[in-house]
Formats: structure tokens, C-alpha cells, sequence
């Protein structure tokens, strides 16, 4: 049983991503790069800054993809980000008599939230489901969504910083083989920082912008398979820029998304 837990998705995953990290960090630091030749000076400020923003990413990064990502458990009464704030007086007022009918899972067998779906790698129901990244082996959901958001924003400065140190260490002047044999492995590693960056690049502005519309990248890709989505071209949590921001990262005026709906199925009706 503990030799299957060591060899589980999770652990090898999170595992490759510590020691990728900091193997591309000990090939910038061995090249001729900027980094190594501030080191020789004895100019520390930038290596120690470098590392610091390394050993930030990788904590960013095993904190989200151990935490809750916001399961369904069974008492439907208690979401986990929406405890501190009932619904006002008036915002009550606001929903129509008419109530929203919530599916049941049919894998879990518990009571769907708003926005929530099964996940079939996590075998669980997550709130407010985004996705499930294979890179964190664990899903993104209400709780650690805006986590992970931070972790895409310091992982793309360091990769783009990585990227800038793996060209200053690539020199021209050798002949081809010769320079492939010295600078094969930084190469590589340009190589590989540079589609990171890509990638994550691609991830923080899609995410940034479904943040800002107050839409998961579940409803954006399949609107046409959820229930509440289908009578509605855009989202229907969407309360402008300033608000699903503030709601999103600060947890302001935050409501039961099926407070939200109602009222906007209320306004459709009007």
C-alpha cells in the first residue's frame, strides 16, 4: 500500500516538477551565463533574487496542487468560500419564488452546487470546476482557482527571466560542433524554456480573461452541456470587470451562485 501511494500519479508528477525546476536552475548557474558571471563578481543580488522567485514558484506550485480545490461534501449548507456572507436582505428580495432545481451526481450521488462538476480523475465533485491540470494532478476549482492564477504569474516571470539567462549564455563564435558539444545542454534548455513560456503565457491570458467575464473554462468550452448555460450566450454570473474581480481574488461581495442566477433569470423575465 505505501510503495503504490510513493509510485501514484501525484507524487511522480510533483516530483518531475522539482527536480525539472531546479536541474534547469543548476544548468544556468553552471553556463556562462549572466547569473554565473554575477556570481564571479561577487554580485549576489540577482542569483539570490533569481532563486528566491525559483523556490516561490515551486512552493506556489505544490500548494495547488496539494489543497482542496473545493469538493462537494455532503451538507449542501456550508460551501467552503461562502460561509462569511449570507445573502442581504435585498439581494434576497431579488430571487423569484421559482426555485433553481440542482442535479444530483451521477457518480458521487450528492447534490450538485451551481457550477460544480464531477472530476473522473479526482473521483470527486469539485465547485465552481475549471479544469483538471495533468501538471498538478489535481483539479481547479472555487477554492484554490485564484492560487493558481499566482502561480502562473511568477512561473512565467521566472521562465522568461530563465530564458533570457539561457541566451546570454549562448555564444556563436566556435565552430558548429564544437559549440554543440560546449552548449548542447543550455541549447536544450533554451529550447525548453522557450515552449514553457509559450505555454503558460497561453494559460494566464486565457484564464485571465474568463476571470474577468466570470466564466471557468468548463462552461467556456461546453456551454452546450450545461443545463444553465444554454439559454444564456454569455455568462450569467458576469456582474462587470471591477466585481468578478473583486469577487474572484478578494472574495467581495461574494453570493451564492444560485442567488446570482435567479436574479438574472429574474431580469430575462422582466
Amino acid at each position: 500500500m505505501g510503495q503504490r501511494a510513493l509510485l501514484s500519479p501525484g507524487v511522480l508528477v510533483r516530483t518531475g516538477h522539482t527536480v525539472l525546476t531546479w536541474g534547469i536552475t543548476l544548468v544556468l548557474f553552471l553556463h556562462e551565463t549572466e547569473l554565473k558571471q554575477q556570481e564571479a563578481r561577487g554580485e549576489l543580488l540577482q542569483p539570490l533574487l533569481f532563486i528566491l522567485l525559483v523556490l516561490c514558484s515551486l512552493l506556489l506550485y505544490l500548494a495547488v496542487s496539494l489543497m482542496d480545490p473545493g469538493y462537494v461534501g455532503p451538507d449542501l449548507e456550508t460551501p467552503p468560500t461562502q460561509l462569511q456572507k449570507e445573502p442581504k436582505e435585498e439581494q434576497t428580495a431579488m430571487i423569484p419564488p421559482k426555485t433553481l432545481r440542482l442535479r444530483r451526481c451521477g457518480y458521487c450521488l450528492l447534490q450538485q452546487p451551481l457550477r460544480s462538476k464531477h472530476c473522473r480523475s479526482c473521483k470527486r465533485c469539485v465547485r465552481r470546476f475549471d479544469h483538471h491540470c495533468p501538471w498538478i494532478e489535481n483539479c481547479v476549482g472555487e477554492r484554490n482557482h485564484p492560487l493558481f492564477l499566482a502561480y502562473l504569474a511568477v512561473q512565467l516571470v521566472v521562465l522568461l527571466w530563465g530564458l533570457h539567462l539561457a541566451w546570454s549564455g549562448l555564444h556563436f563564435h566556435e565552430p558548429w560542433q564544437s559549440w554543440f558539444q560546449h552548449n548542447g545542454l543550455l541549447f536544450a534548455t533554451f529550447l525548453l524554456l522557450g515552449l514553457f513560456s509559450t505555454v503558460v503565457t497561453l494559460l494566464l491570458t486565457s484564464h485571465l480573461y474568463l476571470v474577468a467575464s466570470d466564466m471557468t473554462t468548463w462552461e467556456f468550452i461546453s456551454p452546450h452541456r450545461i443545463a444553465y448555460l444554454r439559454h444564456h450566450p454569455d455568462s450569467p454570473f458576469d456582474r462587470g470587470l471591477a466585481r468578478n474581480l473583486a469577487r474572484f481574488f478578494c472574495n467581495y461581495g461574494a453570493v451564492p451562485w444560485e442567488v446570482l442566477y435567479a436574479q438574472e433569470e429574474e431580469g430575462e423575465a422582466v
